[in-house]
C-alpha cells in the first residue's frame, strides 16, 4: 500500500511538471511608421529561425516596469509579438512601439505591464533592425 501511495504521488509530480508549457514565440508583426505617423508596410515574421533570433534580442531589453515614458515624435516601428502559452487557449498579442536611436540604440515601450519602458543596446538594436528589413546591411 506505501508503494502504491509513493508511486501515485510520484505519476502526480510528473503530470503536474510536465502540464505546464512555457511561452512560445510564434509569430511577429511589424508596422512601419512614416514621419507622419501613418503605418506603412507590413511585415509578418514566422520563419522560426528569425524568430529565435528577435526572440534572444528582446530577452536582452532591460525594463524599467512601472515607467511612464513619453516620447517626442512617433515610434519608428509598432511590432506585435503572438505568444503561445497553452495550446488550448487563444495566442497573447503584446505590442512594442520602438524607436530607433541616433547612438544605433533603441527605445522600446510595451503594452506588457510587465515591462513597460525600455532601452536596447546596440548589437540587439542591429539584429533588430536587419530582421526587420530597416538596414542598409541587408
Amino acid at each position: 500500500m506505501k508503494k502504491l501511495k509513493s508511486l501515485s504521488i510520484f505519476f502526480l509530480i510528473m503530470l503536474t511538471s510536465c502540464s505546464g508549457q512555457e511561452e512560445q514565440l510564434t509569430r511577429i508583426d511589424v508596422q512601419k511608421v512614416n514621419e507622419e505617423g501613418m503605418h506603412e508596410e507590413e511585415i509578418i515574421i514566422s520563419e522560426k529561425e528569425t524568430i529565435n533570433l528577435l526572440r534572444n534580442s528582446f530577452e536582452k531589453v532591460k525594463w524599467e516596469p512601472n515607467t511612464k515614458a513619453e516620447m517626442s515624435r512617433k515610434e519608428d516601428v509598432l511590432a506585435t509579438l503572438f505568444y503561445t502559452f497553452d495550446k488550448n487557449m487563444p495566442e497573447r498579442l503584446y505590442e512594442y512601439r520602438i524607436w530607433f536611436n541616433p547612438n544605433e540604440t533603441s527605445t522600446i515601450i510595451s503594452n506588457n505591464e510587465k515591462e513597460g519602458y525600455g532601452t536596447l543596446d546596440e548589437e540587439n538594436t542591429k539584429v533588430i533592425k536587419k530582421a526587420f528589413s530597416m538596414s542598409s546591411e541587408d
